[in-house]
């Protein structure tokens, strides 16, 4: 993996912008981090895995999920779900078995992932519902249907800007002296005129993201859901915030971070291809993005208050002692609750999703 990067920075004659070192060291075909055999998932270390997810801390996570999903295929008038980033495809067997169990005429369930080695652990996961699961490696001209992306957006390369006495810079990756970094990887900060779509407040200096790539994925989204006739929607579940926090004066150090073993470190410059990388989402770039591709705007809440608008609550009641423990996580405001934000659009008509129907932030966005 070094290798290969080393080899990608003498290509761009020696610095490589941090989004495309970022790509690499994700999905670099075999040996990317999301490309290579690393368990990834889990809820313990033992396991060898890095991080855990909403679906594998608990499966009333998918199964309240479903509610949501079953809602807007009625709305759209669809019968397919799209999941982006399926992971170990815990979420998927979760929606499906929920969306059976409701009596939803389901004609298919898509899967988009880069991984082939995720794929393969997928595939095993939901050999039980056959044909009914189709993956793709490629976008349709044209998809109908609901789209699911949890913690996909976060996975996304991003660039680095960083204000250092009041001029702009992209960051960038360069060859160091190995004696100085192992992995002979260090920073280095060239003048740039892009710019974050705020200045954060103050002089001081400032590193943060902009998230090019993400917004883009939106509006190619956006685009394929119009271009079918009875269009669709698509809720995405992650990490982030609104364009006002997202720039706050004391984020300065900006929100790129890493896990292995359940640990976290903020140096992307280090075991790469090992660990993840990932980076905060800006919300309101990712609505605004929707909107000017044609989509509207469902809502825009917490992670907590868009599952109990959908019942987790009483689906905990109903659960044994170990299991609400579990999903207490999912909504607990020092947990997932609050850091973890969803945001819904549609194509063609408004209508009234049930998650965000108390507690809807869209207005601060």
């Amino acid at each position: 993996m070094l290798a290969r990067v080393h080899k990608a920075i003498l290509a761009a004659q020696g610095w490589l912008p941090f989004d495309q070192f970022m790509a690499l060291a994700l999905y670099e075909p075999g040996l990317g981090y999301y490309a290579n055999q690393q368990p990834k998932f889990g809820t313990m270390p033992q396991s060898g895995s890095d991080f855990v997810t909403a679906p594998e801390l608990s499966p009333l996570f998918g199964a309240t999920l479903a509610q949501q999903v079953a809602e807007a295929l009625t709305a759209t008038g669809t019968d397919e779900v799209w999941e982006f980033g399926a992971g170990s495809g815990a979420l998927a067997h979760q929606l499906l078995s929920e969306l059976q169990r409701l009596g939803c005429k389901l004609k298919r369930y898509n899967i988009m992932d880069l991984s082939s080695t995720l794929k393969a652990r997928q595939q095993a996961k939901l050999a039980e519902f056959g044909d009914q699961v189709q993956w793709l490696s490629q976008w349709p001209q044209a998809m109908q249907g609901v789209v699911v992306g949890n913690e996909v957006l976060d996975a996304m390369p991003v660039k680095l800007l960083h204000r250092i006495n009041g001029v702009w810079h992209e960051r960038g990756v360069v060859v160091a002296d190995l004696t100085l970094n192992p992995d002979g990887l260090s920073w280095e900060d060239r003048p740039t005129a892009l710019r974050p779509p705020m200045e954060p407040v103050g002089e001081h200096d400032y590193l943060t993201e902009i998230q090019p790539q993400g917004e883009a994925f939106v509006a190619s989204l956006a685009e394929r859901l119009l271009a079918s006739e009875k269009g669709g929607s698509a809720f995405f579940l992650d990490y982030g915030f609104p364009e006002s926090e997202f720039f706050h004066p004391e984020r300065h150090m900006g929100t790129v971070m890493c896990h292995q073993a359940h640990k976290a470190d903020a140096n992307p410059l280090a075991a790469v291809g090992l660990k993840d990388i990932t980076a905060h989402v800006n919300f309101t770039g990712i609505a605004l993005a929707g909107q000017d591709a044609g989509l509207q705007v469902l809502g825009y809440t917490s992670q907590a208050r868009f599952l109990l608008n959908l019942g987790l609550a009483e689906r905990m009641a109903a659960s044994p002692l170990v299991e609400r423990a579990q999903a207490m996580k999912l909504i607990s405001e020092h947990e997932m609750g609050e850091l973890f934000k969803v945001v819904g659009f549609a194509t063609h008509k408004h209508w009234q999703a049930h998650g965000f129907a108390a507690g809807d932030r869209s207005h601060r966005l």
